[in-house]
């Protein structure tokens, strides 16, 4: 027996664009001959063995059966935070998740071996918090942006203003030449904005993405201030709080998992913990939308299969700044990697070292120790 009441899940982010995938997840279900009740879930949390789901009332403490994980694994994929899942009761009690509803999108990272990991699904907005401290990196935030693909709209949410300049007159003007050098670096589609994330008035001001219904996540690095102003949105404290440290203003990760939260506005707010290397899981169609500047100025270069470097008549090397393009190019090796086989990444790792000999032999002979 299968009775959905949609209306208490409406507000933890329930749309009817994920009715299709709803359909497609009850006819994959086997049929059973003693009719048992099943009951659509939300993800909001992931630990080690257990999952915290949210039925639009209460949270309830379930685990996913051995078969789901399995198949998911073959899929190179995995359950996260803001998935929406079909779960029952064993005859102990027991609530377990069956199915997985196809995600409408979802947020996704590499490791340093090219393996996918999942950090959220099924959200509407992306906010990218990036304190203006010793935090404050561009090339950082584009990497970033990045992960903002398939509908997920990317906001930059720049917080820690008062560290800029003990002036308040001095700290408007520079704060607001922060704003406007980003703005021009990723162009008109992303908004920046800065806010105190202490105050309530980022609540107002983040107010067009906080909307009834929807689902913003939160990401940047540690101690930017997410959690901080997670505590904020909700007007109360949800999360835990810690000092960065005083000689980098690094975070010390306070947060330790992602977690779902509903606001007071109706709302939902995604709380992850600070990535600091990041590679962003994205093809090369993902990667010219973020970097739509250098894909129209590329038509414009002199030769075909410029690789915008130091060729002449390169229009991107003319046209973009230097930092921007060597993120760039870092991502786009970083790409071409990622779709390597096993024996391609050794060939090339070799083919490095046999480099890396050669220029050092160079270097002797000039030196006369050759």
């Amino acid at each position: 027996m299968i009775e959905i009441d949609f209306e208490p899940l409406l507000p933890i982010g329930w749309s009817l664009a994920l009715a299709p995938a709803l359909h497609a997840a009850l006819g994959t279900l086997e049929p059973d001959p003693a009719p048992r009740a099943m009951w659509l879930l939300r993800l909001v949390e992931v630990h080690r063995e257990t999952l915290k789901l949210h039925d639009g009332h209460a949270e309830h403490v379930g685990r996913a059966l051995p078969r789901l994980v399995r198949e998911l694994s073959e899929a190179g994929a995995a359950l996260a935070v803001g998935d929406w899942l079909l779960c029952a009761r064993d005859s102990q009690g027991g609530l377990w998740v069956e199915r997985r509803l196809e995600p409408l999108n979802h947020v996704a990272r590499r490791d340093a071996d090219g393996r996918r990991h999942a950090v959220v699904s099924n959200v509407d907005t992306a906010l990218f918090v990036m304190g203006l401290d010793a935090d404050f990196n561009p090339r950082r935030l584009e990497r970033f942006l990045l992960l903002a693909q398939h509908g997920v709209q990317p906001v930059v949410v720049l917080t820690k203003a008062d560290l800029v300049a003990p002036e308040p007159a001095t700290r408007e003007a520079l704060v607001a030449d922060e704003i406007d050098a980003l703005r021009a670096r990723v162009g008109p589609a992303v908004p920046v904005l800065a806010v105190d994330a202490t105050s309530p008035q980022a609540a107002l001001t983040l107010a067009p993405w906080l909307v009834p219904g929807q689902t913003v996540v939160l990401l940047g690095s540690s101690g930017a201030g997410k959690s901080t102003l997670t505590n904020t949105l909700a007007a109360r404290s949800l999360q835990d709080t810690g000092p960065v440290r005083a000689h980098d203003h690094r975070g010390q990760h306070t947060t330790t998992s992602r977690s779902l939260h509903r606001l007071p506005g109706g709302a939902c707010v995604i709380d992850t913990p600070g990535l600091r290397a990041l590679r962003p899981d994205i093809d090369e169609a993902a990667l010219a939308r973020g970097f739509e500047d250098v894909e129209a100025l590329s038509l414009r270069c002199r030769f075909r299969d410029c690789r915008h470097g130091d060729e002449p008549g390169c229009a991107v090397h003319e046209g973009v700044t230097p930092d921007r393009l060597r993120n760039y190019l870092k991502l786009q090796r970083e790409l071409r990697r990622d779709t390597m086989s096993a024996l391609e990444r050794q060939r090339q790792l070799s083919e490095w070292k046999a480099r890396g000999r050669a220029g050092e032999l160079r270097a002797r002979m000039k030196r006369g120790e050759a």
